[in-house]
């Protein structure tokens, strides 16, 4: 009760605006995040492009945008964002390698593409760069080393363990085959598999030229004409409805959508590609208006996706987080054997849901993390020519659904 003539007190909104896309921004996540912080959460789901975009022309919009690095650069080049200091972040110290030095080891395949250390820390100059500063522009969360997937009754003769991307422009797969519907995601698995298949050779994988570009659009636009894509999709759902309904054979595949397979799960497989992985990493940035204690609320949220819970959450999805320690604080030992170390599940193991992702006596394509990060061939990447590649990305799509090949 406030009494007669004395000031009024102002109550604080508990309250973040999450900007991000299905990726991380999912109920469990909200409900575990709020219960632990005292934090009313806003989340806003959009596609890739799109989040991009509101991000960067609408930042008084959002708090926080939930995003991947590759996707970092223009947003933060519209000034829509603020640097975040590493020394409120409690377990900055453990972030892993993979992130802070670029490989997990000295001994790891660093990949082509847009490596997160390679904008992760704000230079001098206020751009981003690859050298260690107190301040980052995103802070390293979810990531993954994405690949295919494959029905193993098409291709019966092919070793799901050392498959080839060139499986994606395989003739046996003709009105069969998918792809990502992103430019700085389904473009690089094409090249991929046109590398993979020899009909191209590119210099930089993860930066290709407006002449590769072109030649690269060129051989999927024949394809296309041949009818040898079925769709391109959006998002882990729709990748999954597609292999159910059985309208594909082989497509990119993200990890949650091999735990909604059915009973398509015994004959649609992982691929543990020969030619590496195309990686992905994700992370979490302030938006430029945050200050006092908004920002502070902020800071908190940023601190608990590092804690152990929101990664305990994510390995439940097939992903990964950037202080692997604080995850095997907060799975069982099961969930921690099968996600991270790629040994056999003892039991059943679910989803974030609660349904179940895993069956008994399954194990990881491509073993344990570690194992998985030492063989990275590109990482998702928004290219010296990304909006030339867009442009030529969206050209593809609409063609694609003129067609009637997409929804």
């Amino acid at each position: 009760m406030t009494l007669p003539g004395a000031p009024a007190i102002r109550r604080i909104d508990r309250r973040l605006r999450i900007l991000g896309t299905e990726v991380s921004l999912i109920e469990p996540i909200r409900h575990h995040a709020e219960a632990d912080l005292g934090l009313s959460l806003e989340f806003e789901v959009l596609d890739f492009q799109n989040c991009e975009h509101k991000a960067a022309t609408a930042p008084d919009s959002y708090d926080i945008y939930d995003q991947c690095f590759h996707n970092l650069d223009i947003v933060w080049f519209w000034g829509a964002l603020q640097s975040i200091d590493t020394q409120r972040i409690a377990d900055w110290d453990h972030v892993s390698p993979l992130t802070r030095e670029g490989r997990i080891s000295k001994f790891a395949s660093p990949g082509y593409g847009d490596r997160p250390v390679s904008r992760l820390y704000v230079q001098p100059n206020g751009f981003l760069g690859p050298v260690p500063s107190r301040h980052v522009a995103m802070l390293p969360t979810v990531h993954n080393f994405d690949s295919f997937g494959f029905d193993r009754r098409v291709f019966d003769a092919v070793d799901p363990e050392g498959a080839s991307w060139a499986l994606l422009l395989s003739p046996r797969a003709g009105g069969r085959a998918a792809l990502v519907d992103e430019p700085a995601i389904g473009l690089l698995d094409a090249a991929l598999a046109a590398e993979a298949s020899g009909a191209m050779c590119f210099g930089d994988l993860g930066n290709l030229t407006v002449a590769e570009i072109d030649a690269l659009m060129a051989l999927l636009e024949d394809r296309r004409r041949q009818g040898h894509f079925r769709c391109l999709w959006r998002t882990a759902d729709q990748a999954a409805e597609l292999v159910r309904g059985g309208s594909v054979s082989v497509q990119s595949m993200w990890s949650p959508a091999y735990g909604g397979l059915g009973a398509m799960g015994d004959s649609f497989v992982e691929a543990v590609p020969a030619e590496g992985y195309r990686a992905w990493h994700g992370g979490l940035a302030l938006a430029r208006h945050l200050q006092g204690a908004p920002l502070d609320m902020a800071y908190e949220y940023l601190n608990w996706w590092l804690s152990g819970c929101a990664g305990a959450i994510m390995a439940r999805r097939g992903y990964y987080m950037s202080v692997p320690e604080r995850v095997r604080q907060s799975v069982s030992p099961q969930e921690w054997a099968y996600w991270y170390e790629g040994r056999p599940a003892e039991i059943d193991l679910p989803d974030p849901f609660g349904q179940t992702a895993v069956r008994a006596g399954s194990r990881r394509p491509g073993g344990g993390y570690w194992n998985r990060a030492r063989h990275v061939a590109v990482w998702n990447s928004a290219m010296d020519e990304h909006n030339y590649a867009a442009r030529a990305w969206a050209r593809f799509g609409r063609a694609m659904r003129q067609g009637g090949a997409c929804p």
